[in-house]
């Protein structure tokens, strides 16, 4: 759920260096899993639960954004963001950096944005390849670093990072090289986890230990992020107009929705000055 380069294992290669923007331990993690991505009631069951609240708001923060900036100019005629339509992001170049086997990457798809999905693991890309291809859905998965697509020089009109951050050793330095993807006008959306003693108990202990929603040792509590930093990190970048929103869950419903508490789970989205 991170970044590009071989992984120590049965293949062979040798271990990748941990640097600020990659952790070769949380990305072998998330290879094993690979072939779960795509089970509602397996290892990544939050993520299915949490998926249309998170939608939901990159949705709504990219028309809003984009009706105000302005379609961009490489649209095809006659595209239209709108958050009512059934193609609401039709004309929108979107990266999501540690896409993991699709889960978001799909559904942008499906609201007619041009997507690229990025992932250090092979596993991971191969699992989003094999789940994208039958539904005909035209997302061009790599496995690659964010450093990769910088040097080669690409822009996005938006750039997605969610459940990321608090994988990663230096949150700052990758959202400063992950800036650089987005286009003068564009936007970053963020999801990630407040570290808080609230989201201690809910994120670590509940999740992994009492329900087992989340493999044991998933997240490290030291690298959730309060909003405050983020929104630092993300001014650092060049990034401004920082948004955030709460999701919260319902054990009564079962269910997570927006909410204006960000004292566990969070997302945030910031825009680059045109």
């Amino acid at each position: 759920m991170i970044e590009n380069l071989p992984l120590s294992g049965d293949s062979g290669t040798e271990p990748v260096s941990e640097t600020p923007t990659f952790d070769p331990s949380e990305v072998e993690r998330f290879a094993r899993l690979a072939a779960e991505w795509w089970d509602p009631n397996g290892k990544f069951r939050p993520l299915h639960q949490i998926g249309p609240a998170r939608l939901a708001f990159l949705r709504d923060r990219l028309t809003e954004h984009f009706r105000h900036t302005g379609t961009p100019p490489d649209a095809p005629r006659g595209a239209h963001l709108g958050a009512t339509t059934m193609r609401p992001l039709s004309g929108l170049a979107i990266l999501d950096i540690g896409c993991g086997g699709g889960l978001v990457a799909e559904p942008l798809c499906r609201m007619g944005a041009r997507v690229t999905g990025i992932d250090p693991s092979t596993e991971n890309i191969g699992t989003a390849r094999a789940h994208s291809a039958p539904q005909g859905l035209a997302i061009d998965y790599r496995a690659a670093r964010v450093e990769d697509l910088v040097a080669a020089g690409e822009r996005f009109d938006a750039v997605t990072c969610l459940e990321v951050l608090e994988h990663i050793p230096d949150p700052a330095a990758f959202l400063a090289m992950a800036a650089k993807l987005i286009r003068p006008g564009g936007l970053m959306l963020v999801s990630t986890i407040n570290r808080t003693p609230k989201s201690y108990a809910l994120a670590i202990v509940a999740a992994e230990y009492v329900f087992g929603w989340l493999p044991r040792g998933t997240h490290q509590w030291e690298r959730f992020i309060a909003p405050d930093e983020l929104a630092g990190h993300l001014a650092a970048a060049g990034l401004t107009d920082t948004r955030f929103e709460g999701i919260v869950y319902d054990p009564l419903r079962d269910r997570w929705s927006l909410s204006p508490d960000t004292g566990v789970n969070y997302v945030a989205a910031a825009s680059r000055p045109g």
